[in-house]
């Protein structure tokens, strides 16, 4: 083979190898990019479908089960609101009133928590999330 041909082939080569790993870096990113969702926003997704649901947990609406690390609790935003079951110890910072990011999968009914997060305050937050909770605070 010529070496003209070689080096086209060659460049051909990386091009479709840097390509592929670029594709592989920027879908892996977009997975976890997403900070999370509104559960108004959640309330329009299709059931069994992984997600990231924040807001503010309910006053009044945190239970903890005797003897076991099951915790049910509704996340609301200025609009709806979410049932959450999850199973597993709960961080420091997670009582109701206070914000919280949780990963799980929403089931049409109720959100199935797999990880809890709870949020610090709104400095931490962007400016229009953090108007929603302060919405609801009062």
């Amino acid at each position: 083979m010529p070496l003209k041909k070689q080096r086209i082939w060659y460049l051909g080569l990386f091009t479709l190898f840097v390509g592929g790993v670029t594709l592989i870096v920027l879908s892996t990113l977009n997975n976890h990019l997403l900070f999370f969702m509104m559960p108004s926003d959640v309330l329009s997704l299709k059931p069994t479908q992984p997600i990231r649901l924040g807001g503010l947990v309910k006053k009044g609406s945190l239970q903890r089960y005797k003897d076991s690390l099951f915790v049910t609790f509704i996340v609301c935003d200025k609009n709806n609101e979410i049932l959450v079951h999850y199973q597993g110890l709960t961080p420091d910072l997670f009582r109701e009133g206070q914000g919280v990011v949780t990963e799980g999968v929403w089931t049409g009914e109720l959100f199935q928590a797999t990880s809890l997060l709870a949020k610090h305050d709104e400095n931490y937050m962007p400016r229009d999330v953090a108007e929603v909770l302060k919405i609801n605070r009062q």
